[in-house]
C-alpha cells in the first residue's frame, strides 16, 4: 500500500493534536493544581472526591462551628454557676453570722441587708445570655429567667400548679403577741393594755407549705390535689383522701391565719389556711396527720394558685411550673401542659451521629427557695424589731415610775409580757438563720452539682474537638492525595510536552515538504 502525503499529512496533525490535547491537560493541572477538569476524566476518583469533600465539609463544619458555639456557651454557663457558687458562700458564711446569739438586732439587721444584695445578684445573674439566647430558659431562649421591670409592671396574671411533696413540708414557730400590738411608753394605759400578762404570750409550732411565691392573689381559689391533663389539655384535680380544697379558709393577714390554726390545734379539729400576703397554706396538726396518712413521701401532690403581682427579679413561673397566663387584653396562653418543663434539653451537632448537652435547666441552679428564706428572716427580723422597740419603751418607762405604784406594777406586768415575747421572737429568728444555714448550704450543693455536670460537658467537647480536629486532618489529608496533582511531576510532563510538541512541529515541517514529485 502506497503511503500518500495526504495521509502522512493526517496522521501527523492527529498526532500533534493529541500532544496539544495533552499538553493542555497539564497546562491545566499546573494552573489548577487539581488532577481533575472533569467527571469523565476519571469516574472513580470523582466519585470518591465528593464523598472526601463531603466528608470534609461535615468536620469543618463540625470543628470550626458547632464546637467553637458549644464550647462558648458551655463556658457562658460555667461562668454564671462559678458566680452564684461565690454568692452562695457568702450567704452560708453569712447566715452563720447572723445565726450568733450575741448579735444584736442591729446587727442581724446589716446581716439581713448583706443577704438581701447578694440574693438580687443570685437571680440576676439568671439572665446571662449567649448571642441573645438566655442560657438557662430551656427551649424559651428569647424569654427571661425572671421579671424584668418592664415585665413585672405589665401585670401578667399567672396561674400555675405547683408540684410538692410531703419533704417539702416544714414547720414555722408562731408567736402570738397580739395583746402587745402597738404598745408604746404614750398609751400603756389605753383599756386594751390594761389586762396585759405574761401568759397572754404563747408560742406554737405549726405546719405549713411554703408557696414558690407571696403576694399571691387572695380573691383566686386554692386547690390542693393531685392533677392530671386530659386528652382536651385541660388540668383535672382530684382531691386527696380527707383534704378538700373546698375546707381551705382564705386569711385576711398572717396573723389571723396563724391564730386559726393554732385554735384548731388547741381543739384538736382538722383546719387550713391559706395566706396570700406570705404564700403560706398552713396545717393543722390533725390535717397533716390526715395528710400524712392518705400519700406516700413520694407522691406528688399538686397546688394550684393565682398571682398577678411580680417584681422585679421574680422567677417566671413558665420556667418551672405548668401554668396559664392572661395578659391585660385578655388573651391565655398555656405553658408545659404537654411537656415536662425540665426536659428541654438543648444539644449541639458536633460529630456523625454524636451531640453533646449545653444547656443548664433553670431548676438545676436556680432555686425560689433563697428568696422565700430571705423573705421568711425578714419577717421573723421585722417582729423581733417591733417587740424589742416596745420591750426598750416599757423598759425606760418602769424606770421613770414610782415602785409599788398601780402604773409601776401594770408596766411590770406588760414588760414581762414583752420580754417573753421577745424571747420567742428571738429564739425564732435564731433558729430561722440556722435552718437558711443548711437550706442555703443545700443551694451551694445543686449549684456544685450543676458546675461539675456542666464541667463534664466541656471536658467531653474537648475531647470531641481534638478528635475532630485529628478527623479533619486525616480526610484532607486523603482528599488532596485524591485530587491535588503532583506539581513536580506535572511540571515535568509539561516540559517534556512542550519539547515533544515542538519536535513533532519541524519533524513534520521537514517530512511534508518532500512529495512524490521529488522522486519522478
Amino acid at each position: 500500500m502506497r503511503m500518500t502525503n495526504r495521509i502522512m499529512e493526517n496522521n501527523s496533525l492527529y498526532n500533534i493534536n493529541n500532544n496539544k490535547i495533552l499538553q493542555d491537560k497539564l497546562s491545566t493541572q499546573m494552573s489548577t493544581t487539581k488532577k481533575l477538569t472533569r467527571p469523565s476524566d476519571d469516574p472513580v476518583t470523582a466519585i470518591r472526591a465528593l464523598r472526601l469533600r463531603t466528608s470534609v465539609s461535615e468536620l469543618t463544619q463540625y470543628y470550626e462551628k458547632n464546637a467553637p458555639d458549644a464550647d462558648s456557651w458551655l463556658s457562658i454557663t460555667e461562668g454564671a454557676l462559678s458566680t452564684n457558687a461565690e454568692v452562695l458562700t457568702d450567704l452560708v458564711k453569712k447566715a452563720g453570722k447572723a445565726a450568733n446569739k450575741e448579735k444584736r438586732v442591729e446587727d442581724l439587721n446589716i446581716l439581713l441587708q448583706e443577704m438581701k444584695t447578694l440574693r438580687n445578684e443570685y437571680y440576676s445573674t439568671g439572665n446571662v445570655d449567649f448571642a441573645g439566647r438566655y442560657v438557662f430558659t430551656g427551649y424559651r431562649t428569647n424569654t427571661t429567667l425572671t421579671f424584668t421591670e418592664e415585665d413585672a409592671a405589665k401585670g401578667d396574671s399567672y396561674n400555675m400548679t405547683e408540684p410538692v411533696k410531703l419533704k417539702d413540708f416544714d414547720t414555722t414557730s408562731y408567736t402570738n403577741m397580739s395583746t402587745l400590738a402597738g404598745l408604746t411608753k404614750s398609751n400603756y394605759n389605753d383599756a386594751k393594755y390594761n389586762k396585759v400578762t405574761e401568759q397572754d404570750v404563747t408560742n406554737s409550732t405549726i405546719h405549713r407549705i411554703r408557696l414558690s411565691y407571696d403576694k399571691l392573689d387572695s380573691a383566686a381559689r386554692i386547690t390542693i390535689g393531685t392533677a392530671t391533663v386530659d386528652a382536651g389539655g385541660n388540668e383535672v384535680f382530684k382531691d386527696i383522701q380527707g383534704i378538700k380544697s373546698a375546707a381551705i379558709q382564705t386569711a385576711a393577714s398572717a396573723e389571723a391565719g396563724y391564730q386559726q390554726i393554732t385554735a384548731a390545734n388547741e381543739a384538736g379539729n382538722v383546719a387550713m389556711a391559706y395566706i396570700p400576703e406570705t404564700g403560706e397554706l398552713l396545717f393543722s396538726d390533725k390535717a397533716y396527720e390526715t395528710l400524712s396518712k392518705a400519700v406516700k413521701d413520694d407522691t406528688e401532690i399538686s397546688i394550684n394558685y393565682t398571682k398577678s403581682e411580680w417584681e422585679k427579679g421574680d422567677l417566671r413561673p413558665e420556667h418551672y411550673f405548668r401554668s396559664t397566663v392572661t395578659k391585660a387584653d385578655g388573651t391565655k396562653t398555656k405553658f408545659n401542659f404537654e411537656a415536662d418543663v425540665n426536659d428541654q434539653v438543648i444539644e449541639y451537632d458536633v460529630g456523625y451521629n454524636q451531640t453533646i448537652r449545653v444547656n443548664t435547666m433553670a431548676n438545676e441552679a436556680f432555686s425560689h427557695g433563697l428568696n422565700r428564706d430571705i423573705e421568711d428572716l425578714e419577717r421573723a427580723l421585722s417582729s423581733l424589731q417591733e417587740i424589742n422597740a416596745t420591750m426598750t419603751d416599757l423598759s425606760r418607762l418602769k424606770k421613770e415610775l414610782t415602785e409599788g405604784t398601780a402604773d409601776y406594777e401594770k408596766v411590770e406586768k406588760q414588760l414581762d409580757a414583752a420580754t417573753k415575747a421577745y424571747n420567742y421572737a428571738r429564739e425564732n429568728i435564731h433558729t430561722k438563720f440556722e435552718n437558711s444555714i443548711t437550706s442555703m448550704q443545700g443551694y451551694l450543693d445543686d449549684t456544685n452539682i450543676a458546675v461539675t455536670d456542666n464541667g463534664t460537658r466541656s471536658s467531653r467537647l474537648a475531647l470531641i474537638s481534638d478528635r475532630l480536629m485529628d478527623q479533619k486532618t486525616t480526610f484532607k489529608t486523603l482528599q488532596s492525595e485524591n485530587e491535588d496533582a503532583d506539581i513536580a511531576e506535572v511540571t515535568v510532563e509539561l516540559t517534556s510536552s512542550k519539547l515533544t510538541y515542538e519536535a513533532a512541529l519541524m519533524a513534520t515541517g521537514k517530512i511534508l515538504q518532500t512529495s512524490l514529485m521529488n522522486y519522478i
